[in-house]
C-alpha cells in the first residue's frame, strides 16, 4: 500500500545510529534487544517488504456522546525471505486503520530461522523450518512442522499468507482452538515463527 513518505528525522537512539551509518543491517537492530519504535528503521533495511491485510473488522463502542464506530485492521508484512512482522491498527477510517497496522507490523518485525528439518528431505536448503515449533494467541495454538521440498504449505489461508511472507515454502500446520478468529490464528502462527529463534541451529537460515 503506497502512501506519502515524509523525510525521516530519527528520534530514538537506534534510529539515529541507523541514519548515521553506525548500524548497517536489520540483524544488528534485532540483536541489539532494543524495541523498534520507528518504522523507517525497517524501511531502511527491508525496502522490499510486502504487506497483506488479513482482516478488517468494525468495532463499536458506546460513549457518553453515543455509539462510536472504528475499524480494526490486522496486517502482516514480510519480504518472503526470512523477515516477518504482525500488527494491528484502529481508526475511524479504514485506510488509516490499515496504515496504522502496517506501521505497527514494521515495528514488530522478527527474523525467522529457516532450514530443512524434515528427515524425509535432508536437502540442507532453507525452504522449510529447522525444527517443529509452536505458538499460541488467545485460545488458538498452532504447531508448525518441517516438510520435505515440494509439499507446499499444508494449512489454511490465513496461516499460509503469514508463512509465505516469511519465506517458508514447505510446512505442515496443525491448529486447535477458535481458528476462525483470524487475529488469533495469524498471531499464533507469527508467534510460532518467532519461536524458531529460541533454538540454536547449525543449518541454513
Amino acid at each position: 500500500m503506497a502512501y506519502e513518505k515524509e523525510e525521516w528525522v530519527p528520534l530514538t537512539g537506534i534510529g539515529k545510529a541507523v541514519a548515521s551509518g553506525q548500524i548497517t543491517s536489520i540483524d544488528q537492530v534485532l540483536e541489539s534487544g532494543h524495541p523498534i519504535k520507528e518504522p523507517e528503521i525497517v524501511d531502511a533495511f527491508l525496502p522490499d517488504l510486502e504487506d497483506e491485510v488479513l482482516d478488517i473488522e468494525m468495532v463499536q463502542r458506546m460513549t457518553d456522546s453515543g455509539r462510536r464506530v472504528k475499524f480494526r485492521a490486522v496486517v502482516v508484512v514480510g519480504n518472503r525471505d526470512g523477515y516477518i512482522g504482525f500488527g494491528q491498527g484502529k481508526d475511524a477510517q479504514v485506510g488509516d486503520a490499515i496504515r496504522k497496522a502496517i506501521v505497527n507490523a514494521k515495528t514488530n518485525v522478527i527474523k525467522v530461522k529457516r532450514g530443512c528439518g524434515s528427515w524425509e528431505c535432508g536437502c540442507g536448503t532453507a525452504h522449510s523450518l529447522p525444527m517443529q515449533v509452536e505458538g499460541s494467541a488467545g485460545s488458538v495454538r498452532v504447531t508448525l512442522k518441517p516438510a520435505p521440498q515440494g509439499i507446499g504449505l499444508v494449512t489454511g489461508d490465513i496461516s499460509k499468507k503469514v508463512l509465505e511472507l516469511a519465506g517458508i515454502r514447505d510446512a505442515w500446520t496443525f491448529s486447535r482452538g477458535q481458528t476462525r478468529t483470524t487475529i488469533n490464528f495469524a498471531k499464533a502462527t507469527f508467534n510460532a515463527l518467532k519461536a524458531t529463534n529460541m533454538f540454536r541451529t547449525g543449518g541454513a537460515e
